[in-house]
């Protein structure tokens, strides 16, 4: 691991860190560590696949211990989800699909610089940016679909048995 990867991992880390304590901030904040924790289990299930089916590695880790992006998965990813659900909260369905668009992106973007310029990350077996970037915006639009159906659940009024 080269000094100018592992120093883009230390600061992507401290970087999440700083950005999760910031965005716990706004209420309300049972939603967003919702969205958080939801964002973390899927997209690290669906990373766990698409490493296993060989899609996609990562040479270069600060955690030796996942073959997946530990902190993609479970900080910078959850981290953009919730800023987009708190974008998103009193949009209409263009506006989340536009919104959507601005998270990733410039996502897909970074992605495409780490994969041509670092060792952190490979595509292989036909896996490209465009394919990052739908994969993306699928799955932002699922975690505010989520958000949604808990909204309009708790919503509902509570039917006593008597």
């Amino acid at each position: 691991m080269n000094k100018f990867e592992k120093n883009t991992l230390r600061f992507l880390l401290l970087f999440s860190i700083v950005s999760f304590l910031n965005l716990m901030r706004k209420p309300p904040v049972k939603d967003w560590m919702l969205i958080f924790l939801f964002k973390g289990y899927l997209s690290s299930i669906l990373d766990k696949l698409v490493v296993r089916k060989g899609y996609v590695s990562y040479p270069v880790k600060l955690f030796k211990s996942f073959d997946i992006s530990f902190i993609f998965d479970y900080l910078l990813y959850p981290i953009a989800c919730v800023y987009f659900n708190q974008a998103t909260k009193s949009s209409n369905l263009f506006g989340i699909l536009i919104k959507s668009l601005f998270f990733s992106v410039p996502m897909a973007l970074i992605e495409y610089f780490f994969e041509t310029r670092t060792s952190l990350i490979r595509f292989k077996k036909g896996w490209t940016s465009f394919t990052s970037f739908y994969s993306l915006t699928i799955t932002f639009l699922i975690s505010r679909t989520f958000i949604a159906i808990i909204r309009k659940l708790s919503n509902k009024p509570v039917q006593e048995n008597s």
